[in-house]
């Protein structure tokens, strides 16, 4: 950063630091210790929608990298568009299995990123879900800013629980680099993985 950075108020943008993602497992025994949600297996890479054969070559490669795991009959990651139209790429795994989807994520966002497709990147998120009374909660990954929010939308609204959100923020500050600006904590709503 130089001295014009400096004085016109810019700053360097925070380096993605995909690692973070391995602190997933740990904060998911926090979580269920701490408030009974539990892995539901599924979770998902979302960008900015991609078009051409440069892209059409890194999904192929994505799939062929995770299709090489013998213990799934099914394709790991499925490529859908949401209704905002962005692309979601998302892999399903047993709820036990979440080392295994953070591998995924992980994966999917490195070969992404080694491919020049590392601008488009926004999030990854991995779903949980309390079993007592089937609430939803998804820990949220910033791609551009890697840090972790949760979000928790209400069932069959598009509103959120935000004191469950802040509760949860608190409980997971130990092992989750929790971002600090709300602001950036987005409604995803709808997102595939999560439900």
């Amino acid at each position: 950063m130089g001295l014009l950075d400096i004085l016109l108020g810019r700053s360097k943008p925070v380096r993605p630091d995909l690692d973070q993602l391995f602190a997933l497992p740990s904060a998911a025994v926090t979580l269920e210790a701490a408030a009974g949600f539990t892995a539901t297996g599924q979770g998902a890479v979302c960008f900015a929608t991609v078009e051409g054969e440069a892209f059409e070559q890194t999904h192929r490669e994505v799939q062929a990298l995770l299709d090489a795991d013998a213990e799934r009959a099914d394709s790991p990651v499925k490529l859908v568009r949401d209704r905002f139209g962005y692309s979601w790429l998302i892999s399903r795994r047993t709820p036990d299995q979440l080392p295994e989807l953070v591998n995924d994520l992980h994966a999917v966002n490195s070969t992404m990123e080694s491919n020049g497709f590392g601008p488009q990147l926004l999030c990854s998120l991995a779903g949980f879900e309390r079993r007592s009374d089937g609430r939803g909660l998804a820990l949220v990954y910033l791609y551009k800013r890697g840090t972790f929010y949760p979000f928790a939308p209400l069932p069959g609204t598009e509103r959120r629980d935000s004191p469950l959100e802040l509760q949860m923020k608190s409980v997971l500050a130990d092992d989750l680099r929790i971002e600090p600006d709300l602001g950036r904590w987005f409604p995803l709503w709808g997102a595939p993985g999560l439900q």
